[in-house]
């Protein structure tokens, strides 16, 4: 099944600071998320919608390993970050809260708020000129993680099914 999505354009080396400012780390996070990547794209938290993606350059998620950082963009309903590459510590929270990553080595196609298709079942995607980019493959436990809507939900639903 193709979903479609639309875009938010970033540059590379985003960090854990912009997508979870230290000055709001006190708040909960209703209190974080909206001031979610505020120092990069002051509109991005009050317009970003549920379902979209954000495209990236390369080192997503750099920096310290605040979990509250994928934890923003999850509260903001954000489906997907595609970038070439991330940090190994946000890419482990990410999937831990249930936020897919997609590691694409060329995102150029893609441009600021127009769509992209989404294919989980090839992992591939459509841009707005149709040509069509393949990502990594991604293992199936974290493809299942994302599905439920992060490891402690898929471990709720574990405990939940009977024997």
């Amino acid at each position: 099944m193709i979903t479609s999505h639309r875009v938010w354009i970033l540059g590379a080396d985003i960090d854990t600071d912009a997508l979870a400012p230290g000055a709001y780390m006190k708040l909960g996070i209703e209190g974080i998320a909206p001031h979610c990547l505020e120092a990069v794209r002051s509109e991005f938290a009050r317009e970003a919608l549920r379902g979209d993606v954000i495209v990236a350059g390369p080192n997503f998620g750099i920096g310290s390993s605040r979990e509250q950082a994928a934890g923003a963009l999850v509260h903001l309903g954000i489906r997907a970050v595609i970038a070439p590459s991330f940090s190994g510590l946000f890419f482990r929270n990410a999937f831990n809260l249930g936020l897919l990553l997609l590691t694409c080595r060329d995102t150029s196609a893609f441009k600021d708020l127009q769509s992209l298709g989404l294919d989980l079942e090839t992992l591939t995607l459509t841009a707005p000129d149709g040509s069509r980019i393949s990502c990594d493959p991604i293992p199936d436990f974290l493809l299942n993680m994302v599905e439920a809507g992060g490891l402690m939900n898929q471990l709720r639903q574990r405990i939940k099914r009977p024997s």
